[in-house]
């Protein structure tokens, strides 16, 4: 790859350098015009240095920089035709969907049975806008019933009634039969990311929640958010408090959906060798089913301002959901590192 505009910018401020030290050197001529020859003889040796070794340096900086941007280049372009072919695979019409069909899943550990899970979320949208490729995947697995909890009723806008709907019709796009949606209408709760959640009384929610359900796993928001949204960090540290105080069932695993940086989050299926290296667990969506999950994003018609339509668009949250295991082990080492920090 021949990257001849690079080299024509180097050469330019090789230039525009090399007359730079051209005038200030006539200036400096005239200005000690009456010092002695041996002087001038001093200053025009080391100008005549110093503009060897500027050219010298600029031609090796022109040469090595073309070259490390033709290996990024060159790099870039293998990462993205790499993850093309993975979503490819995602494709139940592909000759390769079978060999890869574990790609398409969820993958949790083997030995841990998941029939029975319970979603909590604190808005209504969040189980479609963060949440869409998980709650498909699961409630396309015929032994698996899936539960939502939310913990607010979307009263922000005060339109607590039409999210409520929305929240309804969303979960149907989804897989979720209405009878498995529940919704907190709690005044200590509301949709307000100036109000802080008390942890104990969210705790107190999903401890209840799993304990009359039975459930077997619980998935949320990890200590970010995701989106650094305040009631999604609560709803991780209350169910991580019911984790460390011993609280949960045994047999109830507890799993956290990953928060990533902005570029990632917003380079849509181009994030999927990042996910499949870099995550434990994860589930990946074709096409054609995170088109159903636009289509549940789009039944929160309140919710759907233009920044909306470009998320559902490059997200790769509407594509790609990547998953961790929270143990007690894990969140005493958090809570060790907060110590420390602070």
């Amino acid at each position: 790859m021949k990257l001849s505009w690079l080299n024509q910018v180097f050469e330019l401020i090789s230039a525009s350098t090399l007359q730079l030290y051209e005038d200030s050197g006539r200036f400096l001529h005239q200005f000690v015009g009456n010092q002695t020859q041996s002087l001038i003889l001093l200053q025009e040796t080391w100008r005549a240095n110093v503009l060897h070794w500027a050219t010298i340096s600029y031609r090796r900086f022109s040469s090595t920089a073309i070259e490390a941007l033709e290996h990024i280049i060159y790099a870039c372009l293998v990462y993205l035709l790499v993850c093309l072919g993975i979503f490819y695979t995602t494709r139940s019409n592909s000759p390769l969907w079978r060999w890869c069909k574990l790609i398409n899943n969820v993958r949790f550990p083997r030995q841990h049975k998941l029939e029975r899970v319970l979603l909590v979320t604190s808005h209504p949208d969040d189980e479609c806008m963060f949440f869409g490729p998980l709650i498909y995947t699961l409630t396309h697995r015929s032994s698996c019933q899936v539960y939502v909890l939310c913990l607010s009723n979307g009263n922000y806008e005060k339109q607590a009634q039409l999210r409520r709907e929305e929240l309804w019709r969303s979960c149907e796009m989804l897989g979720v039969p209405a009878a498995n949606i529940i919704m907190v209408n709690a005044t200590n709760l509301p949709d307000d990311p100036n109000v802080e959640w008390k942890a104990p009384v969210v705790a107190n929610l999903i401890l209840h929640t799993v304990e009359s359900l039975d459930i077997q796993a619980i998935c949320t928001f990890d200590r970010d958010g995701v989106s650094q949204h305040p009631n999604h960090s609560a709803v991780y540290f209350a169910a991580a408090s019911l984790c460390l105080a011993n609280l949960l069932p045994k047999e109830c695993k507890f799993y956290t959906l990953d928060s990533i940086n902005i570029l990632r989050k917003y380079i849509s299926i181009f994030d999927l060798l990042c996910t499949c290296c870099i995550s434990s667990y994860w589930c990946i969506l074709g096409w054609d089913e995170a088109a159903q999950i636009r289509r549940a994003m789009r039944e929160h018609k309140s919710q759907m301002k233009w920044f909306r339509w470009l998320y559902i668009y490059f997200s790769r949250y509407m594509f790609i959901n990547s998953l961790r295991e929270v143990n007690l082990a894990d969140i005493e080492l958090e809570m060790q590192i907060d110590d420390n920090t602070f």
